[in-house]
């Protein structure tokens, strides 16, 4: 398994510090408000990356944070004039419905900030010791990048340029610098603002550190993997290396994975889709026209670290696309019914035989599919081409399978659909089947009504239906029912 590694700019082959398990540590958003579907693509793509690993038999530790303390929480707190507890706490509920509607995976752990920072004052002060930090006279405790020598390995910038660079950049309050490209670890509290106690002031922490803390304590001093969006390369993820790797001695991460941006056209123009540029949705906006599971497809039709533009005529096309494979999944739920109703009627009892030569013949080329999806997959996680050849699976099942199908093979053909599917986290039952008890007790509802020639109720019950995408025919045999 090859993964492009951004510490080194190159393909990799994966080998875990444990053999068998992976240790993954994905930056969270800051939540102050809905997640917008930039914050979804990493999200969703590092998702797909544990779930592949999952599905080769590893055993995944994956951590990803909520940062519930920063200047955007406190600012929205303070308009609403509610603690910022009260924001952070509103937006991550909401952020775990958005995710579940993607079908994200809960965490192994979802860390908060806010309950780590006793670990945060521990980092900071074995900083400070061991000469890798320093507290100026206010109170503000500064990391000193120039005691750490591979500053800069991450994102490939030279530090004397980044410290001239710095150095143009006059912000106040900042005066108790060393340098200016030293970054901040503690910061003292503004009036209004949360707090916490520490021997160099009343405050709380810098973001950098809170993640380096995280990682530390639930995956420990050196990780597998380290994802999140490539806006984070330069400064977060290279502070955070600095930090790590000069509190414990050791590499912190061995592999660096970062999703592209998401894009979208304004004006005729290309632009990185960001809350500061006003030119976002919300992953919730987004669920008003769409199912989640389309935003899903949508993100992984392209490579992870390929910039994706987001466009209305995309969503459409990943809209059908989807429905492509629901339809299949669909026929083979039916040949597997029809196949076993032929069995009923003919008096046949037991699983089955197993398949004729031609369906293993069949069932021989779609081995083949899976392979070619794994060494696509394995190839730094090429969801495009993964998707693919879920299309080439879907077509050779829908030439042959039906209902004179083997069960052996109806079944062989749906679980493989299944599993490829759900790697990259495709839903392969539509949500009406699930709910197939909820229709059919709508349906004896609306006979009941209609027995009490109560129409007006058997009208709503039967527009309740619709709505939920189920048609109904009244037959000589009774009512039936079908997906609109």
């Amino acid at each position: 398994m090859k993964i492009f590694n951004t510490l080194t700019r190159r393909k990799e082959e994966f080998v875990p510090l444990e053999p068998g398990k992976v240790k993954m540590y994905v930056c969270g958003p800051t939540v102050y408000n809905f997640i917008h579907i930039g914050n979804a693509r990493p999200m969703i793509v590092f998702d797909t990356v544990r779930r592949y690993f999952e599905y080769k038999g590893y055993e995944v530790n994956y951590v990803s944070n909520f940062t519930d303390v920063d200047d955007k929480i406190i600012k929205k707190a303070l308009e609403e004039g509610v603690d910022s507890e009260v924001i952070s706490s509103r937006y991550i509920e909401e952020c775990k419905k958005d995710m579940e509607g993607m079908n994200v995976k809960p965490a192994t752990v979802h860390p908060k900030a806010t309950l780590e920072i006793a670990g945060m004052l521990e980092m900071i002060q074995v900083l400070i010791d061991k000469g890798h930090a320093y507290a100026a006279p206010d109170g503000t405790v500064y990391f000193r990048t120039s005691s750490f020598k591979d500053y800069g390995k991450l994102s490939h910038k030279n530090l004397e340029e980044l410290q001239s660079g710095f150095r143009e950049i006059k912000v106040t309050g900042e005066e108790g610098k060393e340098d200016p490209s030293d970054f901040v670890l503690w910061k003292p509290k503004k009036e209004g603002e949360p707090f916490w106690e520490s021997v160099w002031c009343q405050g709380r922490p810098g973001w950098h550190i809170e993640c380096s803390v995280m990682a530390k304590k639930y995956l420990g001093d050196s990780i597998d993997i380290h994802a999140g969006g490539e806006d984070l390369v330069f400064p977060h993820h290279e502070n955070e290396i600095a930090q790590s790797e000069a509190a414990s001695g050791k590499p912190f991460a061995r592999y660096w994975m970062h999703n592209a941006f998401l894009n979208t056209e304004k004006n005729g123009h290309v632009q990185k889709m960001s809350k500061s540029l006003g030119n976002f949705f919300t992953v919730r906006e987004i669920s008003e026209r769409y199912d989640l599971q389309v935003l899903r497809f949508f993100m992984l039709s392209a490579h992870y670290r390929s910039p994706l533009n987001f466009s209305a005529d995309l969503m459409e096309a990943s809209k059908n696309s989807l429905e492509r494979i629901l339809t299949a999944a669909d026929r083979l739920r039916d040949a597997k019914e029809a196949a076993a109703r032929k069995r009923t009627e003919a008096g046949v009892t037991g699983s089955g035989d197993g398949m004729n030569p031609k369906e293993e013949a069949y069932a021989q080329e779609a081995k083949v599919l899976v392979a070619k999806y794994e060494a696509a997959m394995e190839d730094d996680f090429n969801t495009a081409d993964g998707v693919s050849v879920i299309f080439e699976l879907v077509k050779l099942s829908n030439t042959t399978v039906s209902g004179d199908s083997s069960p052996s093979y109806i079944a062989f053909m749906e679980k493989t659909l299944h599993t490829l599917c759900d790697v990259l986290g495709i839903i392969t039952v539509r949500k009406t089947e699930v709910l197939e008890e909820e229709i059919e007790d709508l349906i004896r509802q609306r006979q009941e009504a209609r027995k009490m020639k109560n129409f007006s109720l058997a009208d709503e019950i039967r527009g309740k239906l619709l709505d939920m995408g189920i048609v109904l025919e009244d037959t000589r045999e009774g009512v039936k029912w079908k997906k609109a």
